[in-house]
């Protein structure tokens, strides 16, 4: 076996097969995959919800993560999102030639651990080789499928004027890892990726309040953009308290320094929720005893008034619209 990804491992022959066994199958497999059909045959019932997600970050290793956690962690969330509980997951992996195999097997490690954390199978995949120069060392590709129970009713559309807002932690941590990363930069103070599965503090969640109406994770275009998405689907006006948003001395002082705003920092294990105000305290008391929500906050809440706008109080009392992000602040962050 070659210590490098060569062309001939996407011809499709023996290579290949020796490449997937080696890496994938011998990593990743279970009843679905042990099949080596060209689909999987999976069981549901009831209501799906099913998502599709492209992952190109570099680099491919950070601290916190690599490109194979933040695949299955990205695909988790979304669906853990929309109320569902995640399944099912495919996995597409587009392999530059020259990629240590070592890499390689690395990364599938990270996927069948995170995949083991969250409780999901990987069910299909698929390999493919391009040239040098072509593809950056890989680029992954996934779906998802997830059962919605039948009391469930999360949408983006569903925010109403009145509902508390509630951030499960910390933001801004992985756009922040992936740029010192990235740049070289070096700063005190530990700096390492949020990326993780929410699907188990969503599942508490959703047990201490049924009626959450909306959830999101805010990952490009930080939580800024994602409240503002919330607001024009849901026709309300949001009000966020900047005091309230928990932010890290380490990220706060790097966005400082390079006159960046944490909330259009890109994270990879955090989650809005709106829902009713009386229920805002206890699910915020559940969301603390999880290691994923310990530092949950009310950051806000929606209103009637000016509906799609999104509001910051500011720490002098004045307040600011917190518009959409145009442009983008740090492109192939995920």
């Amino acid at each position: 076996m070659e210590d490098k990804v060569l062309m001939a491992h996407g011809s499709g022959g023996k290579l290949s097969h020796e490449l997937v066994k080696r890496c994938f199958v011998s990593k990743l497999n279970n009843e679905w995959l042990a099949r080596m059909d060209d689909s999987a045959v999976l069981e549901a019932e009831g209501r799906l919800a099913f998502t599709t997600d492209s992952y190109v970050v570099t680099p491919i290793f950070f601290p916190g993560g690599d490109i194979g956690k933040l695949a299955v962690c990205g695909t988790v969330n979304d669906l853990s999102m929309s109320g569902a509980i995640p399944q099912y997951i495919s996995l597409a992996f587009i392999i530059e030639e020259g990629l240590d195999i070592c890499e390689l097997e690395r990364i599938v490690e990270s996927i069948q651990s995170t995949a083991q954390e969250a409780g999901v199978s990987i069910v299909t995949g698929d390999t493919k080789v391009v040239q040098r120069g072509k593809a950056d060392k890989l680029f992954v590709n996934t779906a998802g499928i997830g059962r919605i129970a039948p009391d469930v009713n999360v949408s983006g559309s569903n925010a109403k004027p009145g509902d508390a807002v509630i951030l499960s932690g910390t933001i801004g941590d992985h756009g922040m890892t992936i740029m010192t990363q990235r740049e070289g930069l070096r700063f005190s103070g530990d700096l390492a990726s949020d990326c993780a599965p929410l699907n188990g503090l969503v599942a508490e969640m959703l047990k201490v309040c049924p009626d959450i109406h909306c959830m999101r994770d805010p990952t490009r275009g930080g939580v800024a953009t994602t409240l503002n998405e919330i607001a024009s689907q849901s026709r309300v006006g949001i009000i966020v308290e900047d005091a309230a948003v928990p932010v890290r001395p380490p990220v706060a002082a790097m966005c400082e320094l390079l006159g960046l705003d944490p909330l259009y920092i890109a994270n990879e294990g955090k989650l809005l929720a709106f829902m009713p105000s009386d229920r805002a305290d206890a699910l915020l008391e559940v969301m603390h005893h999880h290691k994923y929500g310990k530092d949950a906050a009310i950051i806000g809440r929606a209103t009637a008034e000016h509906a799609t706008r999104v509001t910051l109080r500011t720490r002098l009392g004045t307040s600011r619209i917190l518009a959409m992000l145009s442009g983008d602040i740090l492109p192939r962050i995920c």
